[in-house]
């Protein structure tokens, strides 16, 4: 199977911390964000990772990602066309037809794709997402009536919501716009005909938006070295 990363992030909201590259190439832990998931592709037998990006900053993709023990194909988008659009440029440049893999390139994840590949031939979707429940920004307050009597760290919001993995067959590209957003068009036409599937993760999701999450992500490696492993 091949993959999709899609890399066209501005990382304004990471502001000076991005040192000036699209927010898939800050550094984490030693290399470029989007190679640690060019690396989960690796480890789980992809050999070939299409990453769609703005036009102009190919060249800073191929040389960040080379190297990794898979093949790098570019599509620079000729203009922004929003993450539906391009995830479906890239998707032209396919090597073969059939179930493609899609990811953002600006997260932290240990997804089992393996196993979202399998489950996903076995429910017979157009297409699958990975779910999950993000921890809560909150702190809990326990309560008894009136009376507070502890207070506790966040846990998880109950709601699931997208985290961005999906595979994707090739009725489900067939509904994806050329320009916009795939998970406000595509996706609820295929929820809508019974054709969307969900895995649920609920191992590590880190999205990098802003400088607090960047350190969280440095921390995170830092604390789990085997993600250095090739």
């Amino acid at each position: 199977m091949e993959a999709i990363i899609l890399a066209g992030g501005k990382a304004e909201r990471l502001g000076d911390a991005s040192g000036g590259v699209p927010k898939p190439l800050v550094p984490v832990g030693g290399r470029a964000l989007a190679a640690w998931q060019v690396g989960l592709l690796a480890r789980s037998g992809v050999k070939r990772v299409i990453v769609s990006c703005s036009l102009g900053s190919g060249e800073q993709f191929a040389a960040a990602l080379a190297g990794l023990g898979v093949e790098i194909e570019i599509a620079e988008e000729p203009e922004r066309l929003g993450r539906g659009g391009g995830i479906l440029f890239a998707a032209r440049l396919r090597q073969e037809s059939g179930d493609v893999l899609a990811l953002n390139g600006d997260e932290l994840l240990d997804i089992d794709l393996a196993t979202l590949e399998q489950q996903h031939r076995g429910n017979g979707a157009a297409a699958t997402i990975a779910v999950a429940q993000p921890k809560s920004p909150f702190g809990v307050v326990e309560l008894e009536g009136d009376r507070v009597t502890g207070f506790a760290e966040g846990g998880t919001i109950e709601c699931w919501v997208s985290c961005g993995v999906y595979v994707l067959g090739e009725d489900a590209l067939a509904l994806f716009p050329e320009r916009g957003d795939h998970e406000t068009t595509a996706f609820p036409a295929l929820a809508a005909a019974g054709r969307l599937g969900a895995f649920r993760h609920e191992g590590l999701w880190l999205t990098v938006n802003t400088p607090k999450d960047l350190r969280r992500a440095e921390e995170y490696v830092a604390e789990h070295p085997e993600w250095l492993d090739d």
